[in-house]
């Protein structure tokens, strides 16, 4: 999809003024990073953040790391540093570094002991829930620790103690010795380490002590040369706390923190642990069921990797909260596929048709793609015994229906003009058949005094394809679900998959998966991922139709 976007936002104003200063001598020293927690799959809101950091150092020339925060085993799993991966690569993206918090434990510990003897960081023996009633309210400051006067000496040996796995989980932190009057909640002596006795899917068993994130974060950034720490607005009263650690570190390097608005996006949640929370209750089916907005799931579903880098591309970067319209994204992929997607023909609610003045099949040649020729053709049979879907066809109807009417004509997409002469019904009246004839000559051409009222997509019964088709509504009922009140539950789409099992033209037999095709006058499907069988997935109607 070709589409000139202006590539600007206030981040990339901030590095133009930068190197501009000479802040920054050339554009090839910008640096980037996209830092996720292994602990779930990636979502639509992560495709923004990849987007952003790794178009900032493509198109400056810049460098963008991959590095996972595990800083916290008992929510990390190999399984998602791997999906992770696969996520970003399958964007189009290639990380320069890959790094892991993990590889700076040592580093981190070295920069707790400078803390600590700097009289900045002390040991607490006091328990989580004391350490949040002692940090007071927003209009009511915080209750110094009675331990936080602890000297230097007693700080080092308990704090080597904690490393060497003398006490157990939630005995005691190291703490940050800052200001427990601060109107800024994060920096009332904000927690550094935690005891946790967990093996880490990096590191082992070799420690029990493990990094807060603000404090994790700031340094892994400060060790790597990020330039632009760009992260979320929910991370902007982390700031402080971010540059208060970086500082004290005594870094060589002193990277900045810029926030940006977190993407919205109707009819869904965008948090991971209410994601977590519809896959292990087994509301959907996995990660990447594609009805989730995870970056797998919509892979799985066939939005092409182009249709969401250019809904990123669109909905721009600013600071300001707003609900992105679910249509931005569908209209992303439908731009994308018109161009790339190649055509079939599928009947979703089968009627036959037989052709009376039809003796013999004939190999018909259809374009693949009816603006590009270079997509190539392919053939299909045409015989006398032919599926058409059973909203074409009406024995009676006005002059606004533009499909099949008994006595009437109506071209095959790609075929004939056909001429309905009769009906067969079943006992209860239903038409279960239509007779038809075939308009002499009028293969690619029209015939004087025939007018076919329209364009309809058929397929050969001798043989078509059975095709299970999965047609996906929105997951929840409400525009903004983590916004309304009782349970999130409360708000699923009890009809949020339609499931129907039509016929298809035989080249869905080689349909590779997850690759888009059109679905001639229904929408795009791509063949499932998880099913072995000819399953196609909705990735988007030909048009938006939600609430109609």
């Amino acid at each position: 999809m070709s589409e000139n976007i202006v590539r600007t936002n206030f981040i990339r104003q901030i590095i133009d003024k930068d190197l501009e200063s000479g802040k920054y001598q050339s554009p090839s020293d910008i640096h980037t990073r996209f830092p996720p927690e292994p602990n779930g799959y990636l979502h639509i809101g992560h495709a923004k953040s990849i987007c952003l950091n790794f178009g900032i150092a493509k198109d400056y020339g810049g460098r963008c790391n991959l590095r996972f925060d595990d800083t916290n085993p008992t929510k990390e799993e190999i399984e998602y540093v791997e999906a992770i991966k696969a996520d970003v690569e399958w964007l189009g993206f290639k990380w320069d570094d890959l790094f892991y918090a993990s590889d700076y434990f040592e580093k981190f510990y070295e920069a707790a002991i400078h803390f600590i003897k700097k009289g900045i960081a002390y040991v607490d023996d006091s328990s989580a829930e004391e350490i949040r009633e002692m940090r007071g309210t927003l209009t009511a400051p915080g209750v110094e620790s009675p331990y936080r006067n602890r000297t230097v000496e007693e700080n080092l040996d308990l704090f080597t103690r904690m490393r060497a796995g003398e006490f157990k989980d939630g005995e005691k932190v190291l703490r940050a010795k800052i200001d427990m009057s601060s109107p800024n909640m994060n920096m009332r002596d904000p927690a550094l380490y935690r005891i946790r006795h967990e093996s880490h899917h990096q590191t082992g068993d070799a420690w029990c002590i493990y990094p807060m994130y603000d404090f994790a974060h700031a340094l892994s950034d400060a060790i790597e040369g990020i330039t632009h720490s760009i992260c979320t607005l929910e991370f902007e009263d982390h700031r402080p706390l971010y540059d208060w650690c970086v500082e004290n570190a005594e870094m060589p390097h002193a990277p900045h923190q810029y926030e940006f608005s977190r993407l919205n996006i109707e009819y869904n949640v965008m948090s991971k642990r209410l994601l977590t929370q519809l896959v292990s209750s087994g509301f959907v089916d996995g990660w990447n069921d594609p009805r989730m907005p995870t970056i797998s799931g919509l892979r799985r579903r066939g939005c092409p990797p182009e249709a969401l880098r250019l809904f990123c591309e669109r909905i721009g970067v600013t600071k300001s909260e707003n609900m992105i319209e679910l249509q931005q994204l569908s209209q992303s992929m439908r731009d994308v596929l018109n161009e790339k997607a190649d055509r079939r023909m599928a009947v979703l609610e089968p009627l036959k048709v037989t052709l009376t003045n039809l003796n013999h099949d004939e190999m018909l040649t259809i374009a693949n793609h009816p603006q590009d020729e270079t997509r190539g053709t392919r053939e299909i049979n045409f015989s006398n015994t032919l599926y058409i879907d059973k909203a074409d066809f009406q024995e009676e109807a006005n002059k606004k229906y533009k499909r099949l009417v008994l006595d009437n004509y109506v071209r095959l997409r790609g075929a004939y003009i056909i001429k309905a002469t009769d009906v067969v019904k079943d006992e209860n009246g239903d038409i279960i058949e239509v007779i038809a004839e075939i308009v002499p000559g009028s293969l690619g051409k029209n015939v004087e005094g025939v007018k076919a009222r329209g364009v309809i997509q058929w397929v050969s019964a001798k043989d078509a394809v059975d095709i299970t088709v999965h047609n996906y509504d929105v997951l929840f009922t409400e525009k903004n679900p983590q916004g309304m009140p009782g349970e999130l539950t409360d708000y699923l789409n009890k009809d949020s998959l339609h499931i129907t099992v039509g016929k298809g033209e035989p080249a869905l037999l080689d349909a590779p998966i997850e690759e888009a095709y059109q679905f001639e006058r229904i929408g795009y499907y791509a063949r499932d991922s998880k099913s072995d069988k000819l399953v196609f997935n909705r990735v988007v109607e030909l048009k938006d139709s939600f609430g109609e």
